[in-house]
Formats: structure tokens, sequence, C-alpha cells
């Protein structure tokens, strides 16, 4: 089959890498300028900041098999056991990361595949010549006898609009939290403590990393997520405004050091509220998959590309 994958995050690279392995001619487009999604790291000036996921566990034995390999190929290392220094920093689960960072593996699961990035996908129709047609926002096409769909649920419901095909009341219901990121490079170390992580630990901020000690940056820098609450209350604060607020609330993770700079990024659809029920959803070919199916965290969103593909390539 000639497959589409819509959306080069986790989701869709393992979908694609899946369906070419069963001999299908599959195409990757992603508006992003590179691969990945959430599998965010960022450079500024000498430090590297995974500014989106920041690390995944592993509950799946399909998943696990996969990790086993990144791990093997030198992609992936355990970070840590928890974050919760007053038990030893072990709970029994390891916590992975990206060894120079979470794009590593979207890198990774990019080679030798056709990805597309600066393209943006901007309708699903019928084909004159194929079962559908994806229009890109340049004026191309890309034909397709199956299309995977692998982006938020508002952005796949603009695309379908145009292919005549209706999405369940319930997942036109769904809803996203968004997720303010402040990234911060230090002139010395912080005050956050081995290993690296905090998860809730204050009123502000959802997770911190310092990404030092996580074994990623060569310099100090912070990565700081706003929680849901204050992401809401100050997503239409001008970016100067709220930069300055993350920064006063991050003092105390700061510690003595300097800002030598600081950058906001924004995640606007940044985790599902509530999840389908099935690893994906399916209608006339066209698959919808990705972290809304199989479940916020990494796992899910791989194992709902893994499903979509397993679909196809059985039907």
């Amino acid at each position: 089959m000639r497959v589409v994958v819509i959306g080069a995050g986790i989701a869709g690279l393992m979908a694609a890498q899946s369906l070419v392995k069963h001999g299908h001619d599959v195409v990757v487009v992603d508006k992003g300028r590179s691969p990945g999604g959430r599998l965010a790291t960022r450079r500024i000036d000498d430090a590297t900041l995974d500014h989106g996921a920041q690390f995944f566990t592993v509950r799946d034995s399909l998943f696990e098999s996969h990790v086993s390999e990144w791990i093997a190929s030198g992609v992936v290392t355990e970070w840590c056991r928890g974050f919760d220094t007053t038990i030893q920093n072990n709970d029994g689960f390891p916590r992975y990361r990206g060894v120079r960072g979470m794009t590593d593996i979207a890198k990774h699961l990019a080679q030798g595949l056709d990805v597309r990035c600066n393209t943006l996908a901007f309708s699903i129709a019928p084909g004159a010549t194929s079962k559908w047609q994806l229009k890109i926002d340049d004026g191309s096409v890309l034909d397709a006898d199956a299309i995977i769909v692998t982006c938020p649920l508002p952005q796949a419901y603009a695309l379908l609009v145009t292919a005549g095909i209706e999405l369940p009341e319930s997942m036109l219901r769904t809803e996203y939290d968004r997720t303010i990121c402040l990234l911060a490079v230090l002139n010395q170390s912080s005050a956050v403590a081995n290993p690296g992580g905090l998860q809730n630990p204050d009123e502000t901020f959802s997770f911190i990393a310092d990404n030092a000690i996580k074994g990623i940056s060569s310099a100090t820098a912070l990565t700081l997520h706003a929680n849901p609450q204050f992401s809401l209350e100050h997503w239409d604060t001008s970016t100067d405004d709220v930069q300055r607020l993350l920064l006063e609330r991050a003092g105390p993770w700061i510690g003595d050091a300097t800002v030598i700079t600081s950058q906001i990024k924004k995640w606007r659809l940044a985790t599902p509220l509530t999840i389908w029920p099935e690893r994906y959803w399916t209608n006339d070919m066209i698959v919808l998959a990705g972290d809304a199916f199989g479940g916020p965290k990494l796992e899910g969103a791989a194992l709902s590309g893994l499903a979509a593909a397993n679909y196809l390539a059985n039907n």
C-alpha cells in the first residue's frame, strides 16, 4: 500500500517503521522543522535542553522490546528510578532518556524513512486515482491507499472535514491541557539536587529538570514546565511578562546562580484529558492514533502507532 503518515512524533514514526518493515510505501509529513514532536531537544549556546517530554517509563512487553533495541543502539539510557530523594531515588521503575536528549529517539526512528518536514497537511479528500488524497498547504498532493493521522484531535478533525468522515462526538469533545515551558541557562550549578528532576515541586511547576545533572548538557540549564493551571491562566499573557513571572517563581530552583539567557516555549495541545478506550480509531482506511488513544505518555503513543500500523498491515 501507499500510506501517508501525518505527524513525525513517536506514534507516527513507530507506525511508519512498522509499515516499511511490512513492505509498504510510506511517506511521513510533519509541519515542524525536524521529526520528534514532543520529543524535543534544543541547543542554547553551550547548553542542551529537553523542552518537551522529559523521560519515559516501560510497562508493556512489546514496547520493552523496542526500548531494548534503542538501548543497544546507544540511543537511550536509564536516567534514574524516581525523583523522590527521600527514598534514595529508587521506586523500582527506570526512567529513561535520550543519550543526548529526547530527540535522539526520533532521529533514530526516522532513519531510512521518507520524512518530509516543513510540510503542513492541509486537508484529506477522496482521490481521483487513489483512495485518498492529502493536500499540502503549498498546493501539492500526496495520493494514498491509507492515511494514519497522529496529530492532536483538534488538528485531525480539521483535516477530516473534507473527507466526509465524522468523528464520534465524545472524541470531538476531547480537551487538552496546555504547558508553558521556561528554559533557563545558568552560570553555575542550580539548586536542583540529584538526580536532576522534580515532579510537582510547588504550586507553579509540574516538572523541573536540570539538564546537566540529567546528563545531556555540558552547561547548567533548567527546563521548567508550568502546571496546567498556571499555563491556562497565563496563556495569553505577553511572552516577556510570563517569562519574568516564571523566572521569579523559579528562584528557589535557580539558587545562587545567575540566569545567562532564557526562553519561553508553549505547548498548546500538551496532554489529552480523556483517552479513547482503544489504541486507534479507524474509518475507511483512515486511522487516527497517538497519545489520545494509547495514553498521554510516550509509551502509550508508541503503542498506539504500532497498533495503527498493525491494523493496516492486516487489512
